[in-house]
């Protein structure tokens, strides 16, 4: 049996088994730097039914040196002309851009947060009473960053990417001597697109097995069916990167949902939550006209007389199932009819005498 986990409470949502998968449009920074497009981010995200809409939140400065190169896939994406500096500057909101969003989230009737990557940005996101932190696969050795979080006590989405478990174990241990915020796992391969033959869904059973907490899915394989698959062996959170058009420049489009794939996202994992059901094996409502027709009963071969003992040559297996059922047969052998039964006819219980 799959051991269960902790489960927690952003705002009026339970994160956790049992209850509604948390749905998160990963906007990151595929606004580009424009807070209108970040706008339109929220709007993509709520009119899809999605739970929570995520940014990120940084100082440019702050993150990277002066050095740093960019990754394949940024260069890929964006060229090599600019350092990952100079694309990370121009792919900051500030303060009022991010009240701006939080405002409109909550106008919206969908959860705002941010993914801070220093401490001054995880004060300003405290600052505008976000209900949960999330924490990027890139700093889960970040020790000054995960302590500064986890003193703050709100509930903590960790992400795995990249990660060993005992670098999971470790970044956990960091998070509970902190605050002993609580935390939710993200099972994630960072890479964009991740390749599917790398995904290793089944991480997530050890990620739930070894710490016990919440564990879901960060998705950046192309389409749909990894993210199903996902939420269909038990995530309790799916996070998957949104786009208006998967056509814009920036190193995140082109692994990211357009908004009717959004969309189609969010129906497929609520039919999914639907369909897993409660496990108990029984019948359903929906199969009793099926049952009727398609199980048998046993039948009179040929019309019977009353007072006349049951045997196996005055018997047939036959549809529908509305008799007595055929893995009956020994207990009616050699017992009387109660009443004439004519050829084909279904024999009931009450027709039936003791031996």
């Amino acid at each position: 049996m799959r051991p269960t986990s902790r489960p927690f409470k952003v705002g009026d949502r339970v994160i956790g088994d049992g209850s509604r998968v948390f749905v998160v449009a990963e906007a990151g920074v595929n606004h580009n730097g424009d807070p209108a497009l970040a706008r339109r981010l929220v709007d993509v995200a709520a009119d899809a039914g999605a739970d929570a809409v995520k940014f990120q939140t940084f100082d440019s400065r702050a993150l990277v040196s002066r050095a740093a190169p960019k990754a394949v896939y940024q260069v890929e994406t964006t060229g090599g002309e600019q350092s990952q500096l100079e694309m990370l500057r121009a792919l900051e909101l500030g303060a009022a851009a991010h009240a701006a969003l939080a405002e409109h989230c909550t106008r919206r009737g969908i959860l705002f947060f941010s993914t801070p990557f220093d401490e001054a940005s995880a004060d300003a996101l405290e600052a505008l009473g976000v209900p949960l932190f999330k924490i990027a696969s890139g700093e889960i050795t970040n020790a000054p960053l995960l302590r500064h979080i986890g003193a703050k006590r709100r509930p903590v989405i960790l992400s795995t990417g990249m990660a060993t478990l005992a670098e999971v174990e470790w970044a956990l241990h960091v998070l509970r001597a902190a605050g002993d915020p609580p935390v939710a796992l993200l099972h994630c391969l960072s890479a964009y697109p991740a390749p599917v033959a790398e995904m290793n869904l089944r991480a997530m059973d050890t990620l739930r097995e070894r710490f016990g907490c919440p564990v879901g899915l960060s998705d950046h394989t192309l389409g749909l069916p990894i993210a199903l698959a996902g939420v269909a062996r038990g995530a309790s959170i799916l996070e998957k990167h949104v786009t208006l058009d998967k056509s814009l420049p920036g190193p995140d489009h082109r692994a990211s949902l357009d908004p009717a794939e959004l969309s189609a996202l969010v129906a497929g994992v609520r039919a999914i939550e639907a369909a897993l059901g409660d496990g108990v094996k029984r019948p359903m409502p929906s199969e009793l006209d099926t049952m009727r027709v398609a199980r048998k009963s046993l039948v009179a071969s040929r019309p019977l007389k009353i007072g006349e003992r049951l045997t196996a040559e005055a018997l047939a297996v036959k549809r529908p199932g509305t008799g007595i059922p055929p893995g009956e047969l020994e207990r009616v052998l050699g017992r009387p009819l109660l009443r004439a039964v004519e050829a084909d006819e279904v024999l009931q219980w009450a027709w039936i005498g003791e031996p």
